[in-house]
């Protein structure tokens, strides 16, 4: 039985699959929730979940090299090793690279906007983007346009740091960003397969951004995803934009060189396809794939890089994930129930704003599938005591 090791903000997804695949699973993350461990021979957390403990916020405590740091004794163990979001695989032996072995480009926001503008001007339509390294330059851009813009980090992912730019807040810190205008429309995303030769989109979705019953506080913040995206048709032009986003999907992905398990997030506006991000490996609709098409995603992935795409079935189901935030100080209780992933340990201190769990849902129904998963969304904040 070989070993891999999985490494990234959160590897319980593709940790389960790969021990379903056969696999001594060895993995790295940052939350340590406590159903990883019927799916790993060890890990290794950034947290150490303890009663009556915070676990802090994200934003201030994650550091990407201490996951790394905290790997290197796997290394030399695992025949393998796949990168999830919130590492770079530069950090790895390419030899045991299970994905992407080079990401930089795609990762830093300005320079994936400049390559796609060159090379697929008239075919989708990309924000309007800017590199700024200073509040002055950006107000100056700003004042120059009558479009709204957002400020991004030049590298993250998730939706964290995102934020609407306002041209009167003095306070604001600016390095190394993206000002970017600001696009209405439908959250999109499209998970590709790609050979490197050959892709093909497998699923669309609808993300779930910035949703504040569920607890999501940053505007631009991931939450979820609802799988298959269901608006076909768009009127105002007639055409079928959902073959539309899924080709430009396809060639963006060729385009760059990228194999295995991508995304690519989109909006749609009347007709138009705007491209926002590029996700270089395996995303956050990794378990709506699995369950809507009803395959293994890791092994998909694999096969994949592998050269092979083949016996990808159409979705079976609809399916529902929903990141659940806590939206007070919270003492966690029980949280012993159905579908729901990524549990914390009990009685531990989630701040608020901060992900709590992950439900995850599936039906023939759309509208049962969404019921289903918003019930379990009660049923956790019933169980979650505010501390005062």
């Amino acid at each position: 039985m070989e070993n891999i090791l999985v490494i990234g903000v959160n590897t319980r997804p593709m940790a389960c699959s790969l021990k379903n695949m056969g696999y001594n699973v060895y993995s790295v993350d940052y939350f340590g929730c406590q159903d990883i461990n019927q799916c790993v021979t060890d890990k290794k957390s950034f947290l150490s979940q303890k009663p009556f403990n915070s676990c802090g916020y994200f934003s201030q405590q994650f550091d990407s090299q201490k996951l790394v740091n905290m790997a290197e004794e796997y290394i030399e163990l695992v025949d393998f090793i796949l990168c999830c979001s919130g590492v770079s695989p530069l950090k790895f032996p390419k030899n045991k690279l299970i994905g992407n072995k080079d990401v930089t480009d795609i990762e830093n926001k300005y320079k994936l906007y400049k390559r796609l503008s060159k090379k697929f001007e008239g075919i989708f339509e990309l924000p309007e983007t800017y590199l700024v390294n200073d509040l002055k330059e950006a107000i100056e851009i700003d004042a120059a346009s009558n479009k709204n813009f957002l400020l991004k980090p030049l590298v993250g992912s998730g939706g964290l740091g995102i934020r609407n730019f306002d041209p009167t807040d003095q306070d604001v810190e600016i390095h190394d960003a993206v000002l970017q205008e600001i696009v209405e429309g439908n959250d999109v995303s499209a998970s590709v397969l790609s050979s490197g030769d050959e892709t093909t989109t497998i699923l669309t979705s609808q993300q779930l951004i910035g949703k504040s019953w569920l607890g999501q506080m940053g505007i631009y913040g991931y939450c979820g995803n609802i799988a298959p995206y269901t608006e076909k048709f768009d009127a105002n032009k007639s055409i079928n934009i959902q073959k539309d986003f899924k080709e430009v999907a396809e060639d963006v992905i060729k385009d760059l060189k990228l194999i295995g398990s991508n995304g690519v997030d989109m909006k749609i506006n009347n007709g138009n396809i705007y491209l926002i991000e590029v996700n270089p490996r395996p995303q956050g609709t990794f378990e709506v794939a699995e369950l809507s098409l009803g395959i293994n995603m890791a092994e998909a992935h694999i096969h994949a890089c592998e050269g092979d795409l083949n016996n990808i079935p159409q979705p079976q189901k609809f399916a529902a994930k929903m990141i659940i935030h806590a939206k007070y100080r919270s003492l966690v209780g029980n949280l012993d129930l159905k579908d729901l992933n990524d549990i914390p340990v009990s009685d531990v201190i989630i701040e608020k704003g901060e992900p709590v769990a992950t439900v995850l849902t599936s039906g023939k129904l759309l509208e049962n599938t969404i019921f289903s998963a918003k019930k379990i969304v009660s049923n956790v904040y019933q169980n979650l005591n505010p501390i005062i």
